[in-house]
């Protein structure tokens, strides 16, 4: 028991700083992705954490996965499928060693986030977004800048196979 409570301490305090450390300079005031005519919502950067991942492979980053308050109560309640409003991002950066850790541990175990690589943005509106699920998706680089179509085209082909789960992959993390 006393593990599990250090290990939800312990990705609580990566997420929060992971959070903290997402390139500040992405604003609301950028162009809308393609597609689904998303922009980057105000004040995403305070919303509360819901997940901390690592993902392998080709991609090998971090992620810290935030939520707006809709979205963050859906998770609560544990209510699927999720409501209009629902907004959920994802921040991700390289996954790195941590050099200076690591002399602190006196052996490699340490990963933190080096650059941030881009930011995602899953919007509920089931009217509006009816052909993916309810979900409009977005992607920004880390200068604000959408993805092209072509990156965007696969996001619903590859969350639809998650669909008993609204199309959402991340799990809360109280």
């Amino acid at each position: 028991m006393k593990t599990s409570a250090l290990w939800l301490v312990a990705i609580a305090a990566v997420g929060g700083v992971l959070a903290s450390t997402a390139p500040a300079s992405v604003s609301a005031d950028d162009d809308a992705a393609p597609i689904y005519g998303i922009k980057i919502p105000k004040g995403y950067r305070d919303w509360r954490l819901i997940s901390v991942a690592h993902e392998e492979g080709k991609l090998n980053d971090l992620r810290a996965v935030l939520g707006n308050d809709v979205a963050v109560q859906a998770y609560r309640e544990q209510k699927l499928p999720f409501p209009d409003g629902a907004i959920i991002v994802r921040l991700a950066w390289n996954y790195v060693p941590s050099e200076e850790n690591n002399k602190a541990f006196g052996r490699a175990q340490s990963f933190v986030p080096g650059s941030a690589t881009n930011i995602q943005f899953m919007v509920k509106d089931s009217k509006k977004y009816a052909a993916s699920g309810g979900w409009g998706y977005a992607q920004f680089g880390t200068d604000g800048k959408p993805a092209d179509e072509t990156t965007l085209k696969p996001c619903f082909p590859c969350h639809e196979p998650n669909k008993a789960r609204d199309y959402v992959f991340t799990h809360y993390a109280p």
